[in-house]
């Protein structure tokens, strides 16, 4: 059984390798990877918005918002490689947004390969952000809206299944401040 809870304050580290381990599934090359190795660093300032998903004891995943009301982002979402594709993301998701009241949205930098998981989860898609890490980069930028406030249409099964097919049912989402390519490797 999963169980979430608040991040303690000596958990920087145990983050850090999730998020990196979490990061490095995709596709990316060492050197992107080393690009983006300081926006995958959790530090102990940053644990106060973790809520962290763990079994036995064993991290798995974690989530972070931030954001002063009405406004908020969701800055991280991370799921273990090992349980990616098991339905972690969506509990995390759920809990998140369930966790949001307050807010009357949270925005989201996306990693391109995370983005098809966000638009299933009812997010939309409201423009791009410059990647913290690299110059020239953007990423999806997204928005979900909280507690009845307008909210984006949740894509039909069929949309949904063509979209986890078009993203290799990515249940994996990104850190807020960094991630990926502007586009998957090998898009124009």
């Amino acid at each position: 059984m999963v169980t979430l809870r608040r991040a303690r304050p000596d958990e920087a580290g145990v983050l850090t390798a999730l998020v990196r381990a979490a990061k490095a599934h995709w596709p990316y090359d060492a050197a992107f990877l080393a690009a983006v190795r300081d926006e995958l660093t959790v530090r102990p300032g940053d644990l106060e918005r973790f809520v962290i998903a763990e079994r036995d004891g064993v991290v798995l995943g974690c989530y972070g918002i931030g954001g002063t009301p009405p406004a908020g982002e969701l800055t991280d979402l991370w799921v273990a490689p090992g349980v990616i594709g098991t339905g972690l993301g969506r509990v995390l998701w759920d809990h998140a947004v369930a966790s949001a009241a307050g807010y009357e949205y949270l925005d989201i930098d996306a990693d391109p390969y995370a983005e098809g998981f966000y638009l299933r989860m009812g997010a939309e898609r409201i423009g791009e952000s410059p990647s913290g890490s690299i110059p020239g980069r953007v990423l999806p930028r997204l928005r979900v809206w909280i507690n009845g406030t307008r909210r984006a249409t949740v894509r039909s099964d069929d949309e949904a299944d063509r979209h986890r097919e078009e993203d290799g049912g990515a249940h994996h989402v990104e850190r807020g401040r960094d991630t990926g390519p502007a586009q998957p490797p090998g898009h124009p």
